[in-house]
């Protein structure tokens, strides 16, 4: 997949690879899906309702602060190392994972857990990086985040509405600064309100008329400017404009309130639960990139204590979730990951809390071409080692990419320059990609 500036059409990247990849995979639903964008189709909403089921999208759960894969995905019973919790069988025989976790573990045939990711990396910050971009940071480096990635690879340039989301406590709509040298088109929006962005409005004061007139001559402007010193800039300039209008006609799909109320009391009456189902919403409208944050793990105190309150939250708005994704037909086309910057210690600490850990942990994923009702990568029986399937966070970063049907090993095209998608001296788990 190139990233090409001089032509970034939909019908020359997107589609391009769709029909690409359906030709591969003889598949004839995505094959008609692809002619039907290349031929401008997307009126047709025969055409445009399957397009909206094949078009990639991903899902991340951040569980900021350092999830205890003990007390989740790799949990250690009757061990030294292991705490308070049991182990309990989940859909996929053979598969265990902590009783914290009771309703994610009725969902486990469609996902996936790797179990040996080492990342040496015991900082938040810089095991943050490392997650997110699939690099370690350093100076004089700077490198777009997974969102603005997959934004980039992904997004539909038909669609109005932003590919990079990020889903916060007391996000208002406003943009980030985490594309790099891929721009300000697919830095993220922060939403978590539950409400459309601030400012997506019309005054009132402005009459439908005097607003076109104003539109128009910006646009004059703009093109008389572009015409002299266009570049990468000034386009993602131009079209920022372009999609605050687009998204103040689709605002409604950032509400909340739209969604039917017994879908918020099963997803749980708590941040995480709204955040669950708005990002359900999202992802059904196109949008190629959300975002979850879940904090803070950071449990240095009463680690026990803490996980049976915010694994309770979780287990019930991410297994309602993953549940809604595999009913409404969109887990094939959706890459959920669930991750932190780290895990934590294997030792208990005298405040009955684990401390940062980086060196044997566990991350989950599902959907797209991920392994379904899979476990790759093992550690030793008190979880101090990774004995078995070592992965670090470029591993992840390649294989991420690959389930949603990016070629993780080509490059992008800046300004005539070919950087790397994903860090060149890894490569992706083939044995958890189908």
């Amino acid at each position: 997949m190139k990233a090409r500036y001089a032509c970034n059409s939909i019908e020359h990247a997107n589609q391009r690879r769709r029909f690409l990849g359906s030709v591969l995979q003889g598949a004839t639903v995505a094959t008609g899906a692809s002619l039907a964008g290349s031929l401008g189709l997307y009126a047709n909403p025969v055409f445009a309702k399957q397009l909206e089921v094949d078009q990639k999208r991903v899902v991340v759960f951040n569980m900021a602060g350092g999830l205890s894969q003990l007390e989740s995905w790799d949990p250690k019973p009757g061990t030294k190392t292991g705490g308070p919790f049991r182990a309990i069988p989940t859909s996929v025989p053979g598969i265990h994972v902590s009783e914290l976790l009771p309703m994610t573990a009725k969902q486990m045939h469609h996902l996936c857990l790797v179990r040996g990711v080492n990342t040496s990396e015991n900082d938040h910050g810089k095991g943050s990086y490392a997650m997110f971009h699939g690099r370690r940071q350093m100076p004089g480096g700077n490198f777009p985040k997974l969102g603005a990635v997959a934004a980039r690879a992904l997004v539909n340039d038909k669609n109005p509405l932003p590919g990079h989301v990020l889903i916060t406590n007391g996000g208002s709509g406003g943009r980030n600064n985490d594309s790099a040298y891929l721009g300000p088109r697919f830095s993220s929006i922060s939403l978590g309100n539950g409400k459309p962005p601030a400012n997506t409005v019309r005054p009132k004061h402005i009459t439908d008329q005097a607003d076109q007139d104003r539109q128009n001559f910006r646009r004059k402007m703009n093109e008389k400017f572009l015409a002299k010193r266009r570049s990468a800039m000034t386009e993602a300039f131009t079209y920022s404009y372009e999609q605050a209008l687009q998204m103040m006609q689709k605002r409604d799909v950032f509400d909340l309130s739209k969604e039917p109320a017994k879908d918020l009391e099963r997803y749980g009456d708590h941040d995480l639960g709204r955040h669950c189902v708005l990002a359900r919403r999202l992802l059904e409208k196109g949008i190629s990139y959300v975002q979850v944050s879940h904090s803070n793990y950071d449990t240095h105190n009463e680690n026990f204590n803490f996980h049976i309150e915010q694994l309770g939250e979780f287990d019930r708005a991410f297994s309602n979730l993953v549940s809604d994704l595999a009913e409404r037909g969109m887990l094939e086309s959706t890459l959920i990951v669930v991750l932190s910057e780290f895990g934590r210690t294997p030792r208990i600490n005298h405040y009955y809390g684990r401390d940062h850990w980086g060196k044997s942990w566990s991350i989950c994923l599902g959907g797209g071409a991920i392994a379904r009702g899979h476990s790759f990568g093992k550690t030793n029986n008190e979880g101090t080692e990774v004995v078995d399937g070592q992965v670090d966070h470029a591993n992840l970063f390649h294989t991420y990419m690959q389930a949603v049907g990016v070629n993780s090993t080509d490059s992008f095209d800046i300004d005539g320059r070919e950087i790397p998608i994903a860090d060149p001296a890894s490569k992706p788990i083939e044995e958890i990609l189908t």
